[in-house]
């Protein structure tokens, strides 16, 4: 079974993408930022991230930046939700394989995971 990684500070969200994702057939692990996203990471060997920008401890730029440095994990797809920050994303595509802006639309974000994990 494919795993994602969903990183987001508000809970609400990560149980909403989270039951979204395994209604799709996918294992969901989730971290409430980015330091405990990277702790995940040590544990678990995710096909995809799906990161927030703004979190406490560590945000997402900085989350996505480390993962990007890690041999073991720098081709992980990396999707970035956010708000108002989303045009800091598109600026550094060299992080992020996607940008998607919230509020979101569940449709899309499943449809994005799919493309990058070219799955059906």
């Amino acid at each position: 079974m494919t795993t994602i990684l969903v990183v987001d500070d508000e809970y609400l969200i990560a149980d909403i993408l989270s039951f979204a994702l395994e209604d799709e057939g996918f294992m969901v692990v989730t971290a409430s930022n980015g330091q405990k996203g990277l702790e995940v990471l040590d544990r678990e060997r995710p096909a995809l991230i799906i990161t927030d920008f703004m979190m406490p401890v560590m945000d997402g730029l900085e989350f996505a930046t480390v993962v990007r440095a890690l041999p073991s994990t720098n081709q992980l797809p990396i999707i970035l939700m956010s708000g108002a920050q989303a045009h800091i994303g598109m600026q550094t595509s060299d992080l992020f394989d996607a940008v998607l802006e919230k509020p979101f639309n569940i449709d899309s974000i499943i449809a994005e995971v799919k493309k990058l994990l070219a799955t059906d």
